[in-house]
């Protein structure tokens, strides 16, 4: 990072990368620590436990994808082209990942609450809560898509459930076989999943 971060900051940073790299179950709060260059008892100065601090780091990286994706999904975008930008926008985000880490890693949320969705009920609903804002801006380019006639979904808030599972398999299965190449299919499919004629669809 190219600013000076505080203990607390650091430590937000060492748990998203070292969860999304490896596992949330397999990150210990000495590794932790460690990565972050942070005592334990500062640790425990800042946080009461490891779950405290994932929920911590998950709301503070929402705060910058929060206006990262209020750009693309602005109102003053046509509708499908909000989802073109956004499949440019996973492409070279994860690609930008993969040239650091030298893998695909997907989306940290997906992971992380595949995993912890059984075992940590408090960790599970804040992933929810994000996942829940996320969808909420494929919902509404879908209504608007709908308002102008370019798709036919007057159940808007369904076809968004059913678009961002399809993004979810499709970051999921990026991270599987480790190929970034399988992202380039987010625009194409999602103007299948919405029925989109080609005529229909925004120029390349």
């Amino acid at each position: 990072m190219g600013r000076k971060s505080n203990a607390k900051e650091r430590l937000m940073e060492a748990i998203a990368e070292l969860i999304w790299v490896g596992s949330y179950g397999s990150t210990s709060i000495d590794d932790i620590c460690a990565k972050a260059g942070v005592k334990k008892g500062s640790f425990y100065y800042f946080f009461e436990s490891k779950a405290d601090l994932a929920i911590a780091a998950i709301d503070a990286e929402w705060q910058v994808r929060r206006g990262e994706l209020d750009a693309i999904f602005s109102s003053t975008v046509p509708p499908l082209e909000r989802f073109e930008r956004l499949g440019e926008y996973i492409y070279r985000s994860q690609g930008e990942v993969f040239k650091r880490f030298n893998c695909v890693l997907g989306c940290p949320l997906f992971a992380l609450g595949a995993e912890v969705s059984t075992q940590d009920e408090r960790l599970q609903h804040k992933i929810e809560e994000v996942l829940d804002c996320k969808r909420k801006y494929f919902e509404s380019a879908i209504r608007d898509a709908h308002a102008e006639g370019i798709i036919d979904a007057p159940d808007a808030a369904a076809k968004a459930r059913i678009l961002f599972t399809y993004y979810q398999g499709l970051l999921t299965e990026a991270r599987i076989r480790n190929n970034l190449e399988l992202l380039k299919d987010a625009a194409r499919g999602t103007l299948e999943v919405l029925g989109v004629h080609p005529a229909t669809a925004p120029a390349a």
